[in-house]
């Protein structure tokens, strides 16, 4: 249940005095009228919403509006800035709405329907590592001229791109069968052959130690001999291929060629010290995390073992002769480091780390939706430590977690490892400690990408190039101001791409921003909104944003045959109604389709569940019970790899 307006000005009123709120009311908001910043694509129904007018005195009064009427169909006050209209859940419209602050002017319009955001970003999420791979051709890829190695073409082996993918897949996977035109032979989904692209190319290059086009240090232990390119994050990809083979990808994958992949994770695995938590391995040139780092975005995350131990183990755990047990251990050995030595205030943890500050929190939440029984004490505590921490660094109207008591943001590079990132860590850790907290406060980081922030622009910038080739988001009006297209990874025609995000300058707010393409070399950081040219690992983070906020919005129910009860006993013979709720209402103007799984105890079948009436993201489907199962009962479920939604009927003569 999302909190009420009243909630939200309760829990956050008491805390308006500290931080930097008190930095936040200067005199700066005398000299200009900023109108209110929402989120341009809009909210989804049923969720939090809310916007920023900075400058706007506590007890301004807003209003919501109806573009298509002009009615008024909702009112409020501003407090701290901000703005909450949580209760308004317009059920039946696709209209478009605007806020009108008094004396502030209106903000671009923006929609309020179900799943919204997932259904407007989910393509474009795996769009990006579609379009961003350095040769489609693996037979003639030619690693040595890529920036740093690696399938996506600005970043190496520790892009983790396969990981993402499967778990974005495994998260709403009917979504994806919609979309097969643009890989393979247009009957598998897109999203499933650029997976298996992906895990050829972690076989193919698994031992790979050559040339790189540029790599900002080296990797390997301090003191030993160095590693010019990360081949042993291939393991990594090639173990949750293994674990996906025996969820979802065994009609899409040979037993022959996953056995390959199987095999060559046995025989590294401890020789690629893929079994541990490895520290100070990444020794970097950059200046932003120069010198030896305890864990680093560029090639070791904090919990990127908990993630791919636990991968192994479900691949073991379904193969006959497999051993699990030992890749269990491993991965609780993995997350009790977590638990005793993640150290929130150590900026090394956290973001420091920057893009893979994600992984931890994440990889920790994932084993209690993968193997909770499992799960090592204190793991439920740990992140329910770490939400108390984010609650307190993004005590400030934009909802940002800051770096410090005075510092917003880092003042010269962009953090896209922090918002886009960080509400997929919210809304893992919101969904397992049933938190709603914690979950709005994961959808203020996506408004955030979305406009919500101090340049009051999307991070991605809406070039001529990429809304071309439907490449952005329809219905955002305003990208991020700059853009450095020609960077190594040409990112410029690459669709979704994330390009930057606020530097500490830009806040409490952004004065007038330059509009500047190409190079950074130079600038004024206090001018300017700062782009690099985005990056894989960046995209990676709202990826796993995009597939963790499922977990608080989907459902499986079952119901009797008039659909006016839910049942958890029915009889052979019987006819039951499966309700599936998810974002697969891709058009308002037709009722969608998507499936669901039916198991028996013998047979596993999938069923078509159609959409109840347009745009209401509610799926059914009539089922007849079969003859009594060897269990005497049935189980139905949609998702995969920890991300299922299960419900089980008792069956009785």
């Amino acid at each position: 249940m999302i909190p009420n307006t009243k909630h939200f000005f309760t829990v956050f009123i008491f805390l308006l005095s500290i931080g930097l709120q008190s930095q936040s009311k200067s005199t700066d908001i005398e000299k200009t009228v900023y109108p209110p910043y929402a989120n341009q694509l809009g909210y989804n129904l049923g969720e939090s919403k809310r916007f920023v007018c900075y400058g706007a005195n506590d007890d301004t009064p807003f209003k919501l509006i109806n573009t298509a009427t002009s009615e008024v169909v909702f009112e409020g006050r501003i407090l701290n800035f901000e703005g909450w209209f949580c209760d308004y859940n317009p059920v039946e419209t696709t209209d478009e709405f605007i806020i009108e602050v008094e004396g502030h002017g209106q903000s671009v319009p923006f929609s309020i329907q179900p799943h919204l955001m997932e259904l407007a970003s989910s393509k474009l999420a795996y769009d990006f590592f579609v379009d961003a791979r350095g040769f489609n051709d693996l037979s003639n890829y030619e690693i040595s001229e890529i920036y740093s190695g690696g399938p996506t073409r600005d970043c190496g082996a520790f892009g983790l791109e396969t990981i993402f993918e499967i778990l974005q897949y495994a998260s709403n996977p009917a979504l994806f069968d919609n979309w097969k035109t643009e890989l393979g032979d247009d009957q598998v989904a897109d999203l499933i052959d650029l997976i298996l692209w992906h895990a050829e190319f972690a076989y193919k290059f698994v031992d790979y130690n050559g040339p790189v086009k540029k790599r900002h240090g080296t990797l390997g232990y301090q003191g030993q001999p160095r590693m010019n390119y990360d081949y042993w994050n291939h393991l990594d990809q090639l173990a949750v291929v293994c674990a996906a083979y025996h969820s979802f990808l065994k009609p899409y994958l040979s037993q022959e060629k996953y056995q390959k992949y199987r095999k060559v994770c046995l025989d590294n695995w401890e020789a690629y010290d893929r079994h541990k938590v490895v520290r100070f391995w990444t020794y970097s040139t950059k200046w932003v995390d120069q010198g030896f780092q305890e864990f680093n975005e560029m090639g070791n995350a904090y919990g990127q073992s908990v993630f791919r131990n636990l991968f192994m183990y479900y691949n073991e755990l379904n193969e006959a002769g497999g051993q699990p047990e030992k890749f269990l251990q491993w991965a609780k050995e993995g997350a009790t480091d977590i638990i005793k030595n993640w150290d929130f205030d150590n900026p090394r943890h956290m973001w420091w780390i920057r893009n893979a500050e994600h992984i931890t929190p994440q990889a920790l939440a994932y084993f209690l939706m993968m193997a909770p029984e499992h799960a090592p004490e204190g793991t439920k505590e740990k992140l329910s430590a770490w939400g108390l921490h984010i609650r307190q660094k993004s005590n400030n109207f934009w909802k940002y977690r800051t770096h410090s008591e005075k510092e917003w943001a880092h003042p010269k590079t962009k953090e896209l490892g922090g918002a886009p990132a960080l509400g997929g860590s919210l809304f893992a850790v919101g969904h397992l400690l049933n938190d709603p907290e914690l979950r709005a406060l994961g959808w203020a980081q996506t408004d955030f990408v979305f406009g919500v922030n101090p340049v009051g622009t999307h991070l991605s910038n809406k070039s001529d190039d990429r809304v071309a080739i439907g490449g952005y988001w329809k219905g955002v009006e305003k990208g991020w101001p700059q853009s450095h297209p020609h960077g190594f990874g040409e990112l410029g025609k690459v669709r979704g791409t994330l390009d930057g995000s606020p530097l500490d300058s830009q806040f409490p707010i952004a004065e007038k921003i330059e509009v500047i393409e190409g190079s950074n070399e130079g600038r004024d950081f206090g001018k300017n909104a700062y782009a690099t040219e985005g990056w894989g690992i960046s995209n990676r983070g709202w990826q796993a944003t995009l597939s963790f906020s499922t977990l608080g919005s989907q459902s499986l129910d079952i119901y009797n045959r008039k659909r006016s009860q839910k049942i958890q006993k029915a009889k052979i013979g019987d006819k039951i109604i499966i309700q599936l709720k998810a974002a697969l209402n891709l058009d308002s103007n037709l009722k969608d389709k998507g499936w669901v799984m039916v198991n028996d105890g013998k047979n596993t079948e999938k069923i078509e569940v159609t959409e109840t009436d347009l745009n209401s993201g509610v799926f059914t489907a009539e089922f007849k019970i079969p003859k009594a199962t060897e269990n005497s009962k049935l189980e139905v479920s949609y998702g995969f790899l920890g991300f299922e939604k299960k419900t089980t009927l008792e069956i009785h003569e």
